[in-house]
């Protein structure tokens, strides 16, 4: 029968996990530029037809700009204090679940700790770190209460 050698197949396992970040990486980087070209494209079609209907442009929306848009939520319409609270709570969700997954972690190597190795459990500080990071940042971009809104972008 197959028989698979695990010093062969550990190499190929090992370089194979980054070739397909890489791949899928590039991958949603085509699709979400493909994306927002349609999005485009369909605004243009919208003001055509509206104008074909002989709407007035001016009540239209603004097209959206590539160059200038660096996130989906400004390609949306979304802007200002509502980007910047969308953000912070993305953040924050974010930062919750891997603090709690690092506890998860440090908590399930403790209980298997006594067995093995006793500083196993320190494992899940990593992500525990990387919550707290998160939710570090999430507090430093949340939009405050008395700050005013920087100048606006005109198209």
């Amino acid at each position: 029968m197959l028989h698979i050698d695990a010093e062969s197949y550990l190499p190929f396992m090992i370089f194979s996990i980054p070739i397909v970040a890489i791949v899928g990486g590039i991958t949603v980087a085509v699709v979400k530029a493909i994306g927002r070209q349609r999005l485009v494209e369909l605004a243009q079609q919208e003001r055509i037809a509206a104008l074909q209907r002989g709407v007035d442009i001016s009540k239209l929306p603004a097209l959206p700009n590539l160059a200038l848009d660096d996130d989906d939520l400004s390609m949306l319409g979304v802007s200002g204090p509502e980007r910047d609270r969308r953000r912070a709570q993305g953040l924050m969700i974010g930062g919750i679940i891997t603090l709690f997954a690092g506890i998860g972690i440090m908590a399930f190597l403790l209980i298997l700790g006594p067995d093995g190795d006793k500083a196993a459990w320190a494992v899940g500080i990593i992500p525990g770190a990387v919550g707290l990071a998160l939710l570090l940042s999430a507090w430093i971009v949340s939009p405050k209460a008395g700050a005013t809104a920087g100048p606006t972008q005109t198209r």
